[in-house]
């Protein structure tokens, strides 16, 4: 994995390991020679993951809507800041200059890009490992929940692989370098759909 895209909230919560654990994981990235694609915002978590990317001497691209990019919310200080017209060509940027996925804790937007992520590796239009960081449990009803899809038949066995879930970055980091692409809807036929 050459680069991550890494989905985290742009928001700073009351509780500091968040934007303490956003901060850690651009470093480590960084000192893993993992490049760093994300929103391109300066504030909360993904101010933090840049900075701390940056100071280890990693490299850094951010991906921001006009919109936001116009607002002084835009990280000036990236490797490459990239202002596009619209949420859609940010995440198609994201699939586009990434070899994988990693969510941390994060709000709405984060878990549209999450399942975004999913959905498209699910139906062929990327083979890249899609990771789900679960720092201190924050997604243990999420796993549940995808569990539970599966359970009930809405996620197909051959894309039950596809979140690898983790509460510790350097085993889910492991994890992602050695996932094996699945079989994508657009290679099945009818009667395996």
């Amino acid at each position: 994995m050459k680069r991550l895209a890494v989905y985290c909230g742009s928001a700073s919560p009351q509780d500091t390991r968040y934007v303490e654990l956003a901060y850690t994981v651009g470093k480590t990235l960084a000192k893993r020679g993992i490049g760093v694609v994300y929103g391109g915002g300066r504030l909360g978590m993904m101010g933090a993951l840049a900075t701390g990317a940056l100071e280890a001497g990693g490299e850094v691209l951010g991906v921001i809507p006009d919109k936001l990019a116009g607002s002084e919310v835009a990280n000036t200080d990236c490797t490459e800041l990239t202002v596009v017209s619209s949420m859609h060509e940010r995440k198609q940027a994201f699939t586009d200059l990434s070899d994988g996925f990693l969510t941390l804790p994060g709000g709405v937007g984060t878990m549209d890009e999450l399942w975004e992520a999913i959905s498209w590796a699910q139906l062929g239009y990327h083979s890249y490992p899609v990771g789900l960081l679960n720092a201190f449990g924050f997604y243990d009803s999420l796993i549940a929940f995808r569990d539970h899809m599966a359970e009930v038949g809405f996620v197909r066995p051959a894309h039950q692989g596809i979140m690898i879930a983790d509460s510790a970055l350097d085993p889910l980091l492991d994890r992602m370098r050695d996932y094996q692409p699945h079989r994508p809807i657009f290679d099945m036929k009818r009667e395996e759909l």
